[in-house]
């Protein structure tokens, strides 16, 4: 568990190192789909997971936003669903500018 953190970190600081640029609503939504996220989550209702307008509103503003989101979709963990602890996928990229677009796109909605 500690490399994935270490994993993590190194992401996010690849992640705050990289331009911004607009944030590509369509790749993001891609790539969401592409990674199963949608099974669990909606934009705007909550499913078994939070949807990704409560996860923006509970990180508008704060500055560890970034940081926390890419760990949640970069590291593998569990989650509780109906009392059970469950495996939370992670996307499915290693490209950190891939990244940074969903979690932006997160945080937009």
């Amino acid at each position: 568990m500690k490399r994935f953190g270490v994993i993590a970190l190194a992401m996010a600081a690849a992640i705050h190192s990289l331009p911004a640029l607009a944030m590509d609503a369509d790749a993001a939504d891609k790539l969401v789909r592409k990674s199963k996220c949608l099974t669990c989550h909606a934009v705007d209702k909550k499913k078994d997971g939070p949807s990704f307008k409560e996860s923006a509103d509970k990180y508008r503003g704060k500055p560890e936003a970034m940081d926390k989101l890419t760990k949640h979709v970069t590291v593998p963990s569990k989650v509780k669903v109906d009392g059970k602890e469950e495996d939370h996928e992670t996307l499915k990229t290693d490209d950190p500018a891939a990244v940074k677009n969903v979690v932006e796109w997160i945080l937009s909605r």
